[in-house]
């Protein structure tokens, strides 16, 4: 799952205004199916899942692709709401209605009137907040802080959760009554351990979109990097993906991102040593030192093959030889090999 402003062609996922879900397994085809759904209609959405799964993309989908999707879309982070100023961030205040409100302000519900609104991780919700959305989600009007006017509302409600809310129910942490009134349609991202074969896609966007930010000539990755990417079960779901591929693309001097640049949680996870300190057989780490020198004398040469020649000590046909060897082409030719950039 990735977002992107710019525009991509040919990504395999679900494209909408603004960005995209990268992924083709089947469990995201029919996430992307119930999306497609839900969007063309008015009702309230809660997206549950793992954290790093991809809710606010979800979300983000769902009223990009609605008939609001001109009209503002706002989002409340649930968990970093105060119980002291919920009130004032749902709802507004009007001027002197405390101390500190040195002028009138709007709710988040006024603010996304006529689009949508996001409520971020609302089993961290409190109780008084809790009734508070009720109350609003049944009567669809506001009163500001201070006020004693209501003001009509025509927001259409997503939320997300990384909690499952029927525990929550259970002990009486979640209103059973706001669960319902928000579970009108639902669903659930799936964790990245459940799909694997999503995994070398969802890499490979990360790894040119940071090669590019990076200005690194990257093209791919080698095949033992991307079976251990495979192997590994992501807790930290997508999120961690990103974070890791990131880090390998600032690490990597070649272009190609090799196993030693991916993190030792990859390797420990399987009960394996880092290929850094694990005890590679003579043959595998001249191979690797071989194209490293290669790959490191060509950017010193600006990529003319006679002045790496002169510092390798080689002739050009020994050159050619060791870029077929490798798999080593010069950055034009990778550049036409990737497609359109990544903005």
């Amino acid at each position: 799952m990735a977002k992107h402003s710019g525009k991509l062609e040919n990504i395999k996922g679900l494209t909408f205004n603004g960005g995209f879900i990268v992924g083709q397994s089947e469990k995201l085809r029919r996430i992307f199916q119930l999306i497609e759904m839900v969007a063309k209609t008015e009702a309230t959405v809660l997206v549950e899942g793992e954290t790093g799964t991809g809710k606010e993309l979800v979300a983000n989908a769902i009223h990009y692709k609605s008939l609001r999707s001109k009209n503002p879309f706002y989002r409340v982070n649930c968990a970093a709401i105060s119980e002291t100023l919920l009130g004032s961030e749902f709802f507004g205040h009007l001027k002197g209605s405390f101390t500190g409100a040195w002028e009138d302000k709007k709710g988040v519900f006024e603010l996304a009137n006529t689009g949508s609104l996001l409520l971020d991780e609302i089993g961290n919700l409190s109780l008084l907040g809790q009734a508070k959305l009720l109350r609003v989600l049944q009567e669809r009007e506001v009163a500001p802080v201070g006020g004693t006017k209501p003001i009509k509302i025509d927001v259409r409600v997503i939320v997300t959760t990384n909690i499952f809310l029927g525990d929550a129910i259970k002990k009486r942490e979640f209103r059973e009554d706001l669960f319902y009134r928000l579970k009108v349609f639902s669903l659930t991202m799936p964790p990245l351990r459940e799909i694997k074969e999503d995994v070398p896609i969802i890499a490979e966007y990360f790894m040119k979109k940071y090669a590019q930010k990076y200005k690194k000539n990257i093209s791919g990755f080698s095949k033992e990097a991307i079976d251990c990417l495979s192997q590994y079960d992501w807790p930290g779901n997508v999120r961690e993906l990103t974070n890791i591929v990131e880090r390998a693309v600032v690490m990597e001097d070649l272009d190609i991102i090799q196993l030693p640049h991916l993190p030792a949680e990859l390797f420990s996870a399987k009960g394996r040593d880092h290929p850094a300190e694990e005890g590679f057989n003579l043959k595998s780490r001249l191979k690797l030192l071989e194209r490293q020198l290669i790959v490191k004398s060509l950017n010193k040469a600006h990529w003319k093959k006679k002045a790496a020649c002169e510092l390798l000590g080689i002739d050009q046909r020994n050159l050619n030889y060791f870029l077929k060897k490798h798999h080593i082409t010069d950055p034009i030719t990778r550049l036409s090999k990737r497609g359109p950039k990544i903005a």
